[in-house]
């Protein structure tokens, strides 16, 4: 959540000597053992890479090389996660205090963005569950406005932003009048804990009735004319003419409700609802996400111009009606530094199966590490001082918002360059954060007990590395550009949030560790090639405590952080899964990019799930069933771990010793036990989402010529 500073400047006066507070902060107890642990830790690193160089003067070969490297890449992320390690911190609001310090009347206005870009892999169902949980805020409805981006210019999910506006007329006031919690309409009513109200039978038929004619329109393509029941919305969808594309068309800004004048039907006024839907043109870049930020960052300002700003996925419901006053407790806070712009929200997920088998959750990254990360700020800066007087609807201000919508507004001018979202990356929010951040701005992060927003998670391997690979292409445009975490990042914020950018920003680079890892002391295991300290050399407890070290400590922060050692396990696979596979076509994809050859666009993730996949993911069953390249990888290390891991056995069998090659035997049983799902997929399963035969026996191949290259390099 994004806010202009003079609103805390402001209510400074107003809060006077109150003894009460707004929010407390406090250094989370295991920060002194993270610092001793740090010191431990980073001394047996320096050994290993000792030992390596000592190696490589004495006897220098590819195996060698490769193994310095993955150790050096490792090295270099324990370090760049440290960072977030230092300084932990828990901070509490008392939303109970906000009256103590500022009327109801007196609270600043607040827009909400909300993005979308297709409704065949992003329902218009799902981002209208999502503007309908944040217009029924607590909070003032004559300061708030939703504002929906739809970046695939699409007359379904207008309309389907027309049935919500019918709708919420009765939602808003049901949610007020018995102080509903739950205010998404579809996780109310498929809640077991929802108390039934009178009218909630009524209004779960209505919201039905809803979602089936926008599912209709939906899957028809087209938009029968019994549902248009007003003029004004027929208007509205005659602007699709053939001509209108996805990637060429005129921009479209419609007003669904406008505060002042549209009542729900206990006669309370309504939030603002616009639908924006920017110009395209061939000729024009669209900069994906950022540009469509950008966008609503302009006619928002035309229209409400409000000091803070929301932004959401379009399955990011609110899970809290109390989220802005949250957000309050910071910035009217006295005590907040007066550059606070930016409040941060962990990304949690709903939906997730019982061991969370794909690491949807992302605990790790979200609740145990990012607490290190508070007080790094974002904030974009414009019109802060226009005052927006004229209605919304008025042709004077649709006028100005059409043309600030317009694809030939940016040029020449500072757009995503110093004003607004940043561009360059598919990462806006990483960059413009990084980058603003280096201007002074700062942020808090607020991570109440009941989550502010879920959202949905990946339950395909299809999905969910492609969607590691998309991140990992716009990470790495990020940490390799002019403005680097590493270079200055570090040089114009401070060490440790540079460092914490940059551990964000080169998440692609696991793929070389991961993949060294997965390949080479198997291959080496099947040639009889020992490349690892023998059991009785000292430097054999050197990696077993630099391995226990670092996934005990990950697995402790898991389960401080309420995660089970179940979900921590799967956590840790789906992590490998990404290394070896997603963030490797990402890293390749970028290498290949950067020269010319390819050009990665933009894909969004697809939130459109089949009752049988949902059912198997349920059951903790990996849902594979795509003929990807992607799985490859993933496949192929599955087959040589297996093997080598027997390969050893059976010389164990044999009573030969295996002292040598006995860290290659624990690193292959390792990648044995991680693999079983791929093994289920690949030749125990039956249903649709087993792992395609296609792709079972081009990994056979695959792996057979890896071990025939490797019997003449080793």
């Amino acid at each position: 959540m994004y806010h202009q500073p003079s609103i805390s400047r402001t209510n400074k006066s107003m809060a006077g000597s109150h003894p009460l507070p707004l929010h407390t902060k406090k250094l989370m107890a295991r920060a002194g053992v993270n610092r001793a642990f740090a010191l431990v830790y980073s001394c047996a690193i320096l050994a290993l890479l000792y030992h390596h160089f000592i190696g490589l003067l004495r006897s220098a070969s590819m195996v060698s090389i490769f193994l310095l490297l993955a150790d050096s890449v490792l090295a270099f992320i324990w370090v760049t996660t440290q960072a977030f390690r230092i300084y932990p911190t828990y901070r509490r609001v008392f939303v109970e205090h906000l009256e103590h310090y500022v009327k109801e009347s007196e609270y600043p206005g607040l827009d909400v963005f909300i993005c979308t870009a297709d409704p065949y892999k992003e329902p218009p169902m799902g981002v209208v569950n999502t503007a309908l949980s944040v217009m029924a805020y607590d909070y003032p409805t004559e300061k708030l406005s939703v504002y929906v981006s739809d970046d695939g210019g699409s007359k379904l999910t207008l309309f389907a932003f027309m049935e919500a506006a019918r709708f919420s007329s009765h939602w808003l006031a049901y949610c007020r009048k018995n102080k509903v919690v739950e205010r998404c309409p579809k996780a109310h009513f498929r809640s077991s804990n929802t108390h039934r109200f009178p009218e909630t039978d009524q209004l779960q038929m209505m919201y039905q009735s809803m979602e089936e004619r926008v599912e209709n329109v939906v899957k028809s393509g087209s938009i029968s004319h019994d549902y248009i029941t007003k003029e004004e919305e027929s208007e509205a969808l005659s602007r699709w003419t053939e001509g209108f594309l996805p990637q060429n068309h005129p921009p479209v800004v419609q007003v669904l409700l406008e505060n002042g004048k549209d009542k729900d039907v206990s006669g309370h006024g309504v939030p603002n609802l616009v639908y924006v839907s920017r110009e395209k043109s061939r000729d024009s870049p669209h900069h994906y996400k950022a540009g469509a930020l950008n966008a609503l960052l302009r006619v928002s300002a035309t229209m409400t111009n409000a000091p803070l700003v929301l932004t959401l996925d379009s399955d990011m419901y609110s899970n809290d009606p109390q989220t802005p006053l949250r957000a309050l407790c910071y910035l009217l806070d006295p005590s907040m530094d007066p550059k606070l712009g930016y409040i941060q929200f962990p990304q949690i997920f709903h939906g997730i199966n019982e061991n969370d088998i794909y690491g949807g959750e992302m605990r790790h990254i979200f609740q145990a590490l990012l607490p290190g990360m508070d007080e790094l700020a974002e904030t974009p800066e414009m019109y802060q001082n226009r005052q927006v007087s004229h209605s919304i609807k008025s042709r004077e201000v649709l006028a100005m918002a059409h043309h600030v919508a317009g694809c030939k507004y940016e040029n020449q001018t500072k757009w995503g360059k110093k004003i607004g979202f940043r561009y360059g990356t598919l990462v806006e929010d990483l960059y413009t954060g990084c980058l603003l951040q280096s201007e002074g701005w700062k942020s808090v992060y607020c991570n109440p007990k009941r989550p502010a927003f879920l959202g949905n998670s990946p339950i395909k391997v299809h999905d969910f590395l492609n969607q590691a690979m998309r991140w990992s292409v716009g990470l790495l445009e990020v940490a390799l550009s002019k403005y680097s975490p590493i270079t200055y990042g570090v040089r114009h914020i401070s060490l440790l949030s540079g460092l914490c950018f940059a551990h964000l920003a080169f998440w692609a680079i696991w793929a070389i560790p991961i993949t060294i890892d997965a390949f080479l002391p198997q291959l080496a295991l099947l040639n009889s090639t020992s490349i690892f300290p023998k059991t009785s050399n000292p430097w054999f407890w050197v990696y077993v405590a630099l391995f226990l070290g670092a996934y005990g400590q990950e697995c402790l922060e898991y389960i401080l952080s309420g995660g089970s050692i179940q979900k921590w396990w799967n956590y840790q696979r789906a992590w490998m899964m990404r290394g070896i596979s997603g963030f490797t076509f990402g890293l390749v994809e970028f290498l290949l990019k950067s020269v010319g050859i390819s050009s990665f666009g933009f894909n969004v993730t697809s939130k459109v799930v089949e009752e049988e996949q949902s059912k198997r993911y349920q059951q903790g069953i990996f849902e594979f069933g795509v003929a990807s390249p992607i799985l490859l990888p993933i496949t192929t290390a599955a087959i040589i771990n297996l093997v080598a891991f027997l390969s050893c056995i059976a010389q164990a069998w044999e009573q030969r010793s295996i002292e040598d090659v006995f860290i290659q035997m624990l690193l292959a049983g390792f990648g044995v036990v991680n693999c079983w799902p791929v093994y289920e997929g690949m030749v125990l399963r039956t249903d649709k989402g087993k792992m395609p035969t296609k792709i079972t026996f081009i990994s056979i191949i695959l792996a057979w010529v890896l071990y025939l290259v490797s019997s003449f390099a080793l």
